[in-house]
C-alpha cells in the first residue's frame, strides 16, 4: 500500500504530561480505530465521553472522542480524535494499541497539513500561513499569518488566474479566426485591456509589500563597538534580563550572544558581539571575526562608544553593507553610553545617548528601534507576500504578462505563450501545478501532528 493510502496518527497537541492530549487518526481506517477502541463509532461532529479500552478489554482512559467522517474533515479524509488526559503512560498505551491496526503508521511532519493540501481543503499560500501561524512570535506575526490562512493572496491569485486564462482564450480566438478579417483585432482588444489590468494589480501588490515576508524572520539589530564600552548592559536593559556577562574587563564577550524581543508586534532579534579591536588573542580574534561578520548582516547597526569618544570612520563604514544590499542608507546608528558621566547628560544631534547601566535613555532608543521597524516591514497590515518564494512568483507572472503585452500586436502565439506561462506561475504559487519538488520543503517544516 502506498504510504499516501495508509491511515496516520499522531499527538496534535502539546508535549505531555499536560492536562489534556488531543491524539487525531486520519485515514481509510480512521472509523476502525474508533471503534475499536471506544466500542463504536459516535455521531458526527459530536463529542463523546467513552472509556478506550485495549485488545484485551483493560480500560487505558476515560475519553471524549470525535468522528468526522470524511470529506468533511479538516484533511478530506476520515479523521478521528481522541481527547484524552495527556499523561505518558496513557498516551503510550493509546499509540501502542492504534498502532497494532493493518495498514496504520505514525505521521510524519506536516501529513495531516500535506494531505489537506492534496484533497484540496487549503491551496499552498493557506498552508504556509498555517506554518507562519503555528510559529508566530508576536501578534503582528500573527495577524499576518492569520490573514494568509484565511485566503488572502490564495483567492486573489484564484482570481487573476482565471482572468488570465479568459484573457489568453481571446488571444488564441484570434490565432483560430485569422483569415476573419477585423475578428482577431475585435478580439485583442478587450484582452490586451484585461492584461493591463492584471499587470497593474500584480505589480501594485509587489511594490506595496516592502519587506513584509521579513516579518516571519524579523529585523536583526546588531549591538557593535570596541570592548568594554558596554554592549553587554545594553542588551541586559533591552531584554530584561540578564543574558549577558558583564565585567570590567575588556574581551569578556568571545561569542555572539543573541535575544529575541517583541517590540511593539515587531520580532526583534538583538545580537551582543564581541568587543572589535585588534587582538592576539587567538579566541578573541575569532570572536572579532564572528562580531564583523554579523554586524555586516544585521539589518541595523547600534555603534555603541563611550561618552564623548571619538568614533572611528573606518570601522563604522566596514559594517555598512554592500551597494545593492537590504540594508537601508544610515542604519548604522551612533549610540553614545554611560551619558551620565558626561557633563550635560546628552550627544550630539543625530546620536542617542544613554545610560544602559541606570536605564537612561532606553526607552528613546527604544522608540527608534520601534519606528525604524515599521519603515522596515512597511505596511504589514495589508501585506499579501510572506514568502519569498511567493514573491518570486508573483513577479515572474507580472513580468510575463509584460512581455504578452509587447508581443501582442505583432505576434499573436507568442503572447499567448507568455499568458500560459503567467497562468503557471501563479498555479505554482498555488500549488496547483507543478510543484512536488516544493512541497517537502514546505511541510516538513510543521511539527508532527499537524
Amino acid at each position: 500500500m502506498h504510504p499516501r493510502d495508509q491511515t496516520i496518527f499522531a499527538l496534535s497537541s502539546g508535549r505531555a504530561p499536560s492536562a489534556i492530549a488531543v491524539v487525531r487518526v486520519s485515514g481509510p481506517q480512521a472509523g476502525l480505530v474508533l471503534a475499536t477502541l471506544a466500542g463504536k463509532l459516535p455521531a458526527p461532529r459530536q463529542a463523546s465521553r467513552r472509556l478506550l479500552r485495549d485488545g484485551a478489554g483493560q480500560p487505558i482512559d476515560d475519553a471524549v472522542v470525535l468522528w468526522f467522517p470524511g470529506p468533511a474533515s479538516a484533511t478530506g479524509e476520515d479523521v478521528a480524535e481522541f481527547h484524552v488526559h495527556g499523561g505518558r503512560a496513557v498516551l503510550a498505551a493509546l499509540f501502542a494499541e492504534i498502532a497494532v491496526i493493518p495498514n496504520i503508521r505514525a505521521a510524519e511532519p506536516g501529513e495531516f497539513t500535506r494531505r489537506a493540501f492534496e484533497n484540496g481543503k487549503l491551496d499552498l499560500t493557506e498552508a504556509e500561513g498555517l506554518d507562519d501561524l503555528i510559529h508566530a512570535d508576536t501578534d503582528r506575526q500573527r495577524r499576518q499569518a492569520l490573514r494568509q490562512l484565511q485566503g488572502l493572496l490564495g483567492d486573489r491569485a484564484r482570481d487573476w488566474r482565471e482572468r488570465i486564462i479568459e484573457a489568453s482564450a481571446l488571444i488564441e480566438a484570434g490565432i483560430d479566426f485569422s483569415d476573419e478579417g477585423d475578428v482577431p483585432a475585435e478580439l485583442r482588444a478587450p484582452a490586451i485591456r484585461a492584461i493591463e489590468a492584471l499587470r497593474d494589480e500584480i505589480a501594485e501588490v509587489l511594490a506595496a509589500q516592502g519587506h513584509s515576508e521579513r516579518l516571519r524572520e524579523g529585523l536583526v539589530v546588531a549591538i557593535a563597538g570596541e570592548p568594554n564600552v558596554g554592549k553587554s548592559t545594553l542588551i541586559n536593559q533591552l531584554a530584561r534580563r540578564d543574558v549577558a556577562i558583564v565585567s570590567p574587563h575588556a574581551g569578556t564577550t568571545r561569542d555572539v550572544i543573541e535575544v529575541q524581543l517583541d517590540l511593539d508586534g515587531y520580532p526583534v532579534t538583538v545580537i551582543d558581539t564581541a568587543g572589535i579591536r585588534e587582538t592576539d588573542d587567538p579566541v578573541e580574534q575569532e570572536g572579532v571575526r564572528r562580531a564583523r561578520a554579523r554586524a555586516e548582516d544585521a539589518d541595523l547597526v547600534l555603534w555603541l562608544v563611550e561618552g564623548e569618544q571619538a568614533v572611528d570612520p573606518g570601522a563604522m563604514h566596514s559594517l555598512r553593507k554592500s551597494e545593492g544590499g537590504d540594508r537601508p542608507e544610515g542604519a548604522v546608528w551612533i549610540v553614545r553610553n554611560k551619558i551620565d558621566l558626561v557633563a550635560g547628560g546628552t550627544g550630539p544631534s543625530g546620536e542617542f545617548a544613554i545610560s544602559a547601566r541606570q536605564g537612561d535613555g532606553i526607552p528613546e532608543l527604544v522608540d527608534a528601534l520601534v519606528k525604524f521597524a515599521s519603515e522596515f516591514f512597511g505596511t504589514t497590515e495589508g501585506a499579501v507576500v510572506t514568502r519569498a518564494r511567493q514573491r518570486d512568483l508573483l513577479s515572474r507572472a507580472s513580468e510575463s504578462l509584460r512581455r504578452s503585452l509587447d508581443l501582442v500586436e505583432d505576434g499573436e502565439e507568442l503572447a499567448a505563450e507568455e499568458l500560459r506561462a503567467a497562468a503557471y506561475a501563479l498555479g505554482r504559487l498555488l500549488g496547483r501545478v507543478d510543484v512536488e519538488d516544493v512541497l517537502g520543503a514546505i511541510f516538513h517544516k510543521f511539527c508532527i501532528g499537524k
